[in-house]
């Protein structure tokens, strides 16, 4: 069931893109000569009007195809003046981001309702089960609440850090050394103040001291302002991070972090099969990836449409077809090679540890 969940996820999501690139075409007069779930030739269709409807047998994407995309191919004199390219600049751009920016949208609103209805998971100032380490767990137990360190209170999570890792080993700093003072720690346990003072040992992995237990994570909930402000950060998170891999892909460890459509099915899957929340959470990201990648201005990607269409705007007059031919093998040959990356670190994954998503 997993399977067949990820993959009427992954099918929504290539509909309601081509739906945007389809719904704006016909909204600014374009003729629309068909509507493509998958690619390959057309196993089921029908016709609807101008428009012809169908499915093709390779599950990779889909497609719209407008009337003029080409220059060069022939069209009936009655469908010229609807043409692609015989219309302004900005009702191919608005075509073209129309596609895109349905995947913003679900990336947005799948955000906002998980957001909204289940919150969000914040570190609170307790204990964590299961985190306590030397020396912290000689005094401190699971569910003690931090009320001050080295008497100062009303500390946030960060300072709490900061003030212990104030504490230095005498002479060099060297793994598990303990420091010269102890940290003094107000804990609330059942009702009572608790002081300990606890020596923290240096842990080289952080480049500081530490006691040695995790802050516990507990849930915020948010009524819809909030949810909107949560959304948008963590879309903004979310693309800068792609946008910085993508720029570095020639890095090894960034290249190692990127991977393709088998992933991203994979991942969609496991997290279908334990939990709703995330499978939405991971269909939102990978909503808004499709976006992010479709952005990039290289042709085919919708990216490149919009940026030979500014270009003749800048230019004054059309660009040469053979111009954004040859432009275009660049970008297929940047696609072909993030594709193969994305895949062979998919296959490695798949054959090694997997996607652990738990």
């Amino acid at each position: 069931m997993s399977y067949l969940l990820a993959f009427l996820g992954f099918i929504a999501l290539i509909v309601f893109h081509e739906a945007g690139h389809f719904t704006a075409a016909k909204a600014v007069g374009m003729r629309v000569e068909r509507f493509s779930l998958f690619f390959g030739p057309l196993l089921v269709k029908v016709r609807r009007g101008e428009t012809e409807y169908g499915i093709g047998p390779i599950p990779l994407g889909g497609y719209v195809k407008i009337t003029g995309m080409n220059p060069h191919e022939e069209m009936a004199p009655e469908v010229l003046p609807r043409a692609y390219f015989n219309q302004p600049v900005w009702k191919r751009i608005v075509v073209i981001l129309a596609g895109p920016f349905v995947n913003l949208l679900i990336a947005f609103f799948i955000f906002f309702g998980v957001f909204l209805a289940s919150g969000v998971l914040v570190p609170s100032h307790t204990v964590a089960a299961g985190s306590l380490q030397a020396p912290g767990s000689h005094y401190l137990k699971a569910g003690d609440k931090i009320v001050s360190v080295d008497g100062r209170r009303h500390l946030s999570l960060t300072q709490i850090t900061h003030q212990i890792a104030s504490h230095r080993c005498p002479g060099q700093q060297t793994a598990g050394c303990v420091a010269k003072t102890p940290v003094a720690l107000v804990v609330r346990r059942d009702h009572r103040l608790l002081t300990f003072q606890i020596r923290p040992h240096y842990d080289p992995r952080l480049g500081r001291v530490r006691i040695g237990f995790a802050f516990a994570y507990g849930v915020q909930r948010l009524g819809p302002a909030a949810a909107a402000n949560e959304s948008v950060d963590k879309m903004w998170f979310v693309t800068t991070t792609t946008v910085s891999t993508v720029a570095r892909i020639f890095e090894p460890k960034e290249r190692s972090q990127l991977h393709g459509a088998v992933g991203a099915f994979k991942i969609t899957q496991q997290v279908f099969a334990y939990s709703a929340t995330q499978a939405l959470l991971t269909l939102a990201l990978i909503s808004l990836s499709l976006a992010i990648i479709n952005l990039f201005p290289f042709l085919p990607l919708d990216g490149g449409h919009v940026f030979w269409a500014l270009a003749e705007k800048v230019r004054g007059r059309r660009i040469p077809f053979s111009v954004m031919e040859r432009a275009g093998v660049v970008g297929f040959v940047l696609i072909i090679l993030v594709f193969v990356i994305g895949l062979s670190n998919d296959i490695s994954t798949l054959t090694g540890s997997g996607f652990n998503v738990r």
